[in-house]
């Protein structure tokens, strides 16, 4: 089996929950789950596969840890790797810019060399817009923990579902 990462920015603690449900429903050690706020691109280029996550913040921003790593994560080589993206937003209150830091990661990363799968449905959701719908599909998971946090381990597990089937690193 290929080495998975977990990288992910959070600011309340609602991301990293969703970090650990991924790790433990994966398998994936403890040492192997990063605080983007701890982590440089050294840890990052190690893993085959990298599950990265954000919370989207003020008007679609991008959670503010990520500001050290991503500047350097954009501009390595990450060709054959695999990164499957999540993350959390408020459909509600911020309908125009839901999980836009999913987007942001995206298109900052589109890039690299890496391949992106995990795509969603938008069509489960209830939201205006977002920069993560890229040609009609999230490019990544989106979850909405203020608002719809009983469709949470669903949403998880159909998504963990379709990467092992779509994604090389994950299968066994």
């Amino acid at each position: 089996m290929k080495k998975i990462g977990i990288i992910y920015g959070s600011s309340t603690g609602t991301t990293e929950g969703i970090a650990e449900i991924i790790a433990e429903k994966l398998g994936i050690p403890q040492s192997d789950v990063h605080n983007v706020a701890n982590t440089d691109v050294a840890v990052a280029v190690r893993y085959d596969m990298l599950f990265l996550g954000s919370s989207t913040w003020g008007d679609g921003e991008l959670q503010d840890d990520w500001g050290d790593l991503l500047p350097t994560l954009k501009h390595a080589d990450l060709s054959g790797k695999v990164i499957a993206l999540f993350g959390c937003g408020d459909s509600s209150a911020h309908d125009e810019t839901f999980c836009d830091a999913i987007g942001i990661l995206y298109e900052e990363l589109k890039h690299t060399g890496a391949k992106f799968c995990g795509q969603c449905d938008p069509s489960d959701y209830d939201f205006t817009k977002s920069k993560a719908v890229v040609d009609g599909k999230f490019v990544g998971l989106p979850i909405d923990e203020m608002n719809e946090s009983n469709r949470t381990e669903d949403r998880i597990d159909s998504w963990l579902h379709q990467l092992k089937s779509q994604c090389p690193a994950q299968k066994k």
